[in-house]
Order: C-alpha cells, then sequence, then structure tokens
C-alpha cells in the first residue's frame, strides 16, 4: 500500500490530552470521595463537560485503568511518600496517580510531560507546595520507570 492510500493517524492535540488530564483529575477525586462507580462518574462527565475538546480516548483508558490499577500504581511512589497514603491529600493523590500511571503505562508520553502536566495542575487544584510534593514523588518514580529515558 503507497502513502496515499494509508489512512490517516489522527494527529495528537496537546490541548485536548491537557484538557483531558484536567477533568481525569477531577473524576478520580470524586471517585476517591465518593467511591460511586466509575462507569457513572464518566457518564456524569460526559453530560456536564464539553468533550469535543477533550482527548476522549485518553480520558476513558485513564479514567478506568487508574483504578484497576491502583495496587501497582500505589505500590510504585509509596516507598517514597514522607507519611502515609491515607494522609496525602485527595488531590496531590490523584496527580500521583495520574502520573504514575502515564510513567509507568504510556511510554508514548515523556515522562517530562507527564511530570510536567501533573504538576501544573496541582499548581492550580492543589495545596500550597502540593505541586513541589508532586514533582518530587513523580521524578522519583520516573528514575526507576524510565531509568533510560531519565539518563
Amino acid at each position: 500500500m503507497n502513502q496515499a492510500n494509508q489512512p490517516k493517524k489522527p494527529r495528537f492535540n496537546p490541548f485536548a490530552r491537557r484538557k483531558a488530564r484536567h477533568l481525569l483529575l477531577q473524576a478520580l477525586y470524586q471517585w476517591q470521595l465518593s467511591n460511586n462507580a466509575i462507569v457513572d462518574i464518566e457518564i456524569q462527565f460526559n453530560r456536564t463537560n464539553d468533550m469535543h475538546k477533550v482527548d476522549n480516548t485518553f480520558f476513558h483508558e485513564l479514567l478506568h485503568q487508574i483504578p484497576a490499577e491502583l495496587d501497582h500504581l500505589d505500590n510504585k511512589f509509596k516507598p517514597f511518600l514522607d507519611r502515609p497514603l491515607a494522609e496525602v491529600s485527595p488531590i496531590e493523590l490523584a496527580l500521583l496517580r495520574i502520573g504514575t500511571y502515564e510513567l509507568c503505562y504510556r511510554p508514548d508520553i515523556p515522562y517530562k510531560v507527564a511530570i510536567n502536566e501533573a504538576v501544573e495542575l496541582a499548581k492550580v487544584f492543589g495545596g500550597e507546595d502540593g505541586h513541589k510534593y508532586v514533582n518530587s514523588i513523580l521524578d522519583q518514580v520516573a528514575r526507576g520507570a524510565r531509568v533510560s529515558e531519565v539518563k
């Protein structure tokens, strides 16, 4: 098949991915506090948000896979916490889970991007120094999950 006949790959849209992370943080926060079913939360988010500007595939994947891989993800960053997991703020916890998922399961996303996106969301939604905390922990996770890339 020549190049003219090949299907076009969808263009990656960084804005749509960023918007997906923004909504994902809110959805995971809601899930952590309410323990409602992920499917119900996703339906609610699809009804109440303009999802046309969101990387829906990314949002859906992480919204379902983070809870499915929760123990694995938490175990990746728990050794770097300075407090018990139950004492980490729900916003920072959701961001650590998002960032750790990206570092462990999405090698197509550069590790610096995964960390930076989590840090930027922590600056908006987290506590006063939450972004520093998230950055520190995800940096340590990246050293183990992306050894060759971090070097």
